[in-house]
């Protein structure tokens, strides 16, 4: 179990890291089979980087398509000039777009109820603005969850989180999409406004 976990997580690691390092670990594991290995076994040793090869491709077309930095930047100064009503639109129009059924809720706590393939998430995304998310935010969207028996509950912040907050969210598994993600899941739907 504890090989496993920390197998999920050198590979979690590795998809944030640079592409290379995978492919890199790869083609260590291929020169330590050819100086270990008897050379009929020499094959089979070098498999076990392919893992890691996977990874490194992943990675690098993760990165690869990623945004630049300058275009993250202008479109969060976009989000953040954005009135509630327009920036809530915005984000129900982009999960939409993902495939979720959205539905308004006018509840505390939680702003949107999303539902996709048999799963329920609250989402809470009216701070949005703060410069710091403080504890209490994530406590009343817990506490919506239990009430909405949810599955599971997401928090959009384009700010900081207290220490509280965060390790509050990492307890009870609450997802925080913070502000590279959220320039990442409106880009598209700002760049459809922009040509209408």
């Amino acid at each position: 179990m504890k090989f496993k976990m920390a197998e999920k997580s050198l590979f979690a690691v590795l998809l944030r890291s640079p592409w290379w390092i995978s492919f890199a670990l790869a083609g260590g594991f291929a020169l330590a089979s050819k100086a270990l290995l008897p050379p009929d076994y020499v094959v089979f040793g070098a498999i076990g980087g392919f893992p890691f090869a996977v990874i490194g491709v992943i990675a690098a077309w993760r990165q690869f398509s990623a945004p630049s930095t300058a275009h993250v930047e202008a479109t969060l100064a976009q989000i953040a000039a954005m009135p509630w009503r327009d920036f809530s639109a915005a984000v129900e129009q982009a999960f939409v777009r993902d495939g979720y059924e959205v539905q308004r809720l006018n509840t505390g706590g939680a702003d949107f109820l999303l539902r996709k393939a048999g799963q329920t998430t609250l989402l809470a995304c009216k701070r949005w603005k703060a410069a710091r998310l403080g504890i209490e935010a994530l406590e009343e969207l817990q506490a919506a969850r239990l009430a909405q028996q949810a599955d599971s509950a997401l928090c959009i912040t384009m700010g900081e989180l207290s220490d509280k907050a965060r390790q509050f969210a990492a307890q009870q598994q609450i997802r925080l999409i913070g502000a590279t993600e959220l320039a990442q899941l409106l880009r598209p739907v700002l760049a459809q406004r922009a040509k209408t």
